[in-house]
C-alpha cells in the first residue's frame, strides 16, 4: 500500500509541477508545494511502516513500532511546513498581483489528482484502521489533505474563469493552506500524545466495563490498570484481588480467562499482563506500583 503511495505521489508532484509552470496559478503553485512535502512524507513513512513491524530484538524488548507516531508527526510537520509556504506564496501574489494561463489545463491537471488522492487516502484511512496502523491513518490523512488543496485550487480557477476576478486565486490558496496548517497541527498533537502514552478514554471506558462486570460477578476486584498503544500494539495491565483462600492454580485460570476477553474486546496486536494479589495485601502496593 505504501509503494503505490509513494508512485502515485511522484506522478501528482511531477503533472502539478508542470501545471503550476504552464498556468502561473498561485492555487497550483500551492497544491505542487504540498506535493513536495508529501512526496518526502510518503518516503519516510514507507520506511517506517517496514521498522514499525519488525519483531522484538535484544535491545527493542517492546518492538519498533512507535517509530509510528515518530512518522505521523514527521507528516504532519511537513504538511504544516507546506502550509506555511502556501500562505507566504498566497500573500506574495495578492500583493505583487499574477496573470493565471492555460486554466482549462490547470483544473483538468487538478481535477484528476484530486480524484487519484480521493480513492487512494480512503483506502489508506480503511486499511489503516482495520490493521490499527498509525503509519497508514497519517498518510491517509496526508493525501487527503492533498485532495482540500486540490478542490481548492479548482474552485479559484473556476471563479477566476467566470468572475475575472484574479483575487480569488490567492484567496481559496490561503484557505487550503489554513486548511493544511489545521490538519498539520492535528498530526503532530496525537504523535506526541502517542509517545507521551497518553490514555485513550474510549478504551479505557470499554476496559473498565469488562473488568467491572467480571470481577462483580466472580466477587474480586482490581486496580491499578493501565494501557497504552504503541503504535501497533495495545498494551494493557492491571492488579486482580483474589480472596485469600483462593487456589493459586484457580487464580491464575481466572485472570487467563479475563485476559482473553479484555484483548477480544480492544482487537489484534493486543498484549494484556495481570497481577495476581491476595485481598489481604490489595493495598500494600510498593512505590513503584502507583501512579
Amino acid at each position: 500500500m505504501m509503494t503505490l503511495s509513494l508512485a502515485v505521489a511522484v506522478v501528482l508532484l511531477v503533472a502539478k509541477t508542470i501545471a503550476a509552470a504552464m498556468t502561473g496559478s498561485s492555487a497550483i503553485y500551492s497544491d505542487a508545494a504540498e506535493s513536495v512535502t508529501h512526496l518526502l512524507a510518503v518516503a519516510f513513512a514507507a520506511w517506517a511502516l517496514r521498522l514499525a513491524h519488525k519483531p522484538s530484538d535484544d535491545t527493542h524488548h517492546f518492538g519498533h513500532d512507535k517509530v509510528a507516531f515518530i512518522s505521523s508527526g514527521f507528516e504532519g510537520a511537513m504538511i504544516s511546513a507546506a502550509a506555511l509556504l502556501i500562505l507566504y506564496d498566497a500573500g506574495r501574489q495578492a500583493i505583487s498581483g499574477s496573470v493565471i494561463e492555460s486554466m482549462g489545463l490547470g483544473i483538468l491537471v487538478t481535477a484528476g489528482a484530486a480524484a487519484v488522492n480521493l480513492v487512494l487516502g480512503m483506502a489508506l484511512l480503511r486499511v489503516g484502521r482495520k490493521h490499527n496502523s498509525q503509519v497508514l491513518r497519517a498518510n491517509g490523512e496526508h493525501v487527503l489533505a492533498d485532495v482540500w488543496t486540490s478542490g481548492a485550487v479548482i474552485i479559484a480557477l473556476g471563479l477566476v474563469y467566470f468572475t475575472g476576478w484574479r483575487w480569488w486565486d490567492p484567496i481559496c490558496a490561503i484557505l487550503a493552506g489554513s486548511k493544511l496548517l489545521w490538519t498539520g497541527w492535528r498530526l503532530m498533537r496525537e504523535s506526541f500524545g502517542g509517545l507521551m502514552d497518553e490514555a485513550d478514554l474510549a478504551v479505557e471506558k470499554e476496559l473498565r466495563d469488562i473488568l467491572d462486570a467480571d470481577c462483580a460477578t466472580r466477587g474480586l476486584s482490581y486496580h491499578n490498570l493501565r494501557h497504552r498503544h504503541s503504535g501497533r500494539t495495545h498494551w494493557v495491565e492491571f492488579h486482580l484481588v483474589f480472596p485469600d483462600e483462593t487456589d493459586l492454580g484457580d487464580a491464575h485460570e481466572i485472570a487467563t480467562e479475563l485476559e482473553g476477553r479484555v484483548a477480544a474486546q480492544i482487537g489484534q496486536d493486543v498484549r494484556v499482563i495481570s497481577h495476581l494479589e491476595p485481598r489481604s495485601a490489595e493495598h500494600q502496593e510498593e512505590p513503584w506500583e502507583l501512579r
